[in-house]
């Protein structure tokens, strides 16, 4: 049984762009491999720092957006702000928000000094570095923002983030309060379809945060159509263990009578790590969902064989050669390449940065970047192409490990016959045989 239901799951192949959609299998596929990098510990372990670095840095960004707000005239939206926040603490959530608040208000940035607002922004930089950390991670991005993108883009969220979401809550809680909607509200059809609208207005709201928060934070072209997907998904997550958890504070009499002072607190640190967990989930489904080409390779080990380092090497040289030549329409950029062979984008990743490193490419200046040859094409052979193909893993340890005389005999015979069995052929004239083929085919068709 668990075996059909495994084939039926996983025959699909989502990246394959001629097969029929299937948008469940999809989601299916999408719903086992998060669960499968959830018992892996890496979305925990980045939630549970996560919680750590928030409780450092609350009070900080709190006070930096305070003192944003209070030229805009929204600071007073701040604490009805945070009590929707964390509405799924119950009765707590007043009596944290009104704490936390206090802690704000007797923090008075003036009297800080330099080195104390530097402490402070980084304090406050400190938490959305390693929120894009987690995300990066999860992307398998390896590079991070450059020092002056950096600061342009997390000083725009410190400065206009706080000024959105504020303003938005006080001009929300305005216009409930006029009477217009007062009379709107007293028409019978009219009037449920606002009650309605209030109810999934913070669902639309919160999934839109979300969609900025996965297009925004990653270090990488993020579709809005992923971001989107993971977003609604992570919006009705949280709002679901919204009410689960408020069910959960309601029963937790025990938890008090046990931390007693200390079980607000607590609770207030479960919420955050499930908080966190749910926004990292999100992030997670949005990349699964733009790679369908994880879906199939995560099932296995994403690590190549010698065949296959062989096999993306010349074919990737050749689809860039084909590129340059104008005998394809391919634009040879990192992600079509990696469609066009179906396989993700890091591992295509990995063979052609030791092609680059070996000058058998080049990336261009576009943005994003093409792949175009290193030098003319008959000076590149073939068999520096499987070599580089061969080494392109070994990060140098070859030279390391241990071996008799017999087996590097018999190695250095190997790469003989190799190098006799190709001589000195090379991509051009690989090229021009498939031509040649292609043609005989077409004739005899």
């Amino acid at each position: 049984m668990l075996q059909q239901i495994d084939q039926y799951i996983w025959k699909y192949n989502a990246s394959d762009q001629l097969a029929p959609r299937s948008p469940w299998r999809h989601f299916l596929q999408i719903g086992v491999m998060v669960g499968r990098d959830l018992m892996s510990g890496m979305i925990t372990l980045h939630a549970m720092s996560l919680v750590y670095t928030t409780l450092l840095s609350m009070v900080p960004l709190l006070a930096v957006s305070i003192s944003v707000l209070k030229g805009f005239g929204v600071h007073d939206q701040l604490e009805p702000a945070l009590i929707n926040l964390l509405a799924p603490l119950g009765k707590q959530s007043g009596e944290i928000s009104t704490r936390i608040i206090g802690f704000v208000e007797n923090m008075q940035i003036g009297v800080l000094g330099a080195i104390g607002l530097a402490m402070l922004l980084y304090t406050v930089i400190s938490l959305i570095q390693k929120i894009e950390s987690a995300f990066n991670l999860t992307w398998q991005l390896h590079s991070s923002r450059g020092l002056m993108q950096r600061f342009s883009d997390y000083l725009s969220v410190i400065m206009v983030g706080p000024v959105l979401v504020f303003s938005a809550v006080g001009i929300m809680a305005s216009l409930g309060s006029t009477h217009i909607a007062g009379f709107l509200h007293s028409l019978p059809i009219i009037g449920d379809l606002l009650f309605l609208l209030g109810k999934l207005l913070p669902l639309a709201l919160l999934i839109a945060a979300f969609t900025f928060i996965y297009f925004l934070v990653p270090n990488t072209r993020v579709r809005i159509g992923s971001a989107l997907y993971g977003a609604v998904i992570a919006g009705v997550m949280w709002q679901t263990s919204g009410t689960l958890f408020t069910w959960f504070i309601a029963g937790t009499s025990k938890y008090t009578a046990i931390y007693t002072g200390f079980a607000t607190l607590v609770l207030f640190m479960i919420w955050l790590y499930l908080s966190w967990m749910i926004l990292l989930v999100g992030t997670s489904i949005s990349f699964y969902h733009q790679n369908p080409d994880q879906l199939k390779w995560r099932r296995g080990n994403s690590h190549l064989s010698a065949r296959l380092r062989y096999q993306l090497a010349l074919q990737v040289m050749v689809s860039i050669a084909r590129a340059h030549d104008r005998q394809s329409e391919l634009i040879p950029s990192l992600e079509n390449l990696a469609a066009f062979q179906q396989v993700p984008t890091p591992v295509l990743a990995r063979i052609l940065a030791a092609l680059e490193q070996d000058g058998l490419v080049i990336q261009s200046a576009d943005n994003p970047p093409s792949y175009i040859p290193g030098a003319a094409l008959q000076r590149i052979s073939l068999v520096d192409i499987l070599y580089c193909a061969r080494n392109a893993e070994d990060e140098g340890q070859s030279d390391n490990l241990r071996s008799d005389a017999e087996v590097s005999r018999l190695l250095q015979s190997l790469e003989q016959q190799f190098d006799a069995q190709l001589g000195d052929e090379t991509l051009a004239d690989f090229l021009h045989t498939i031509e040649e083929d292609r043609s005989n085919e077409d004739s005899l068709v």
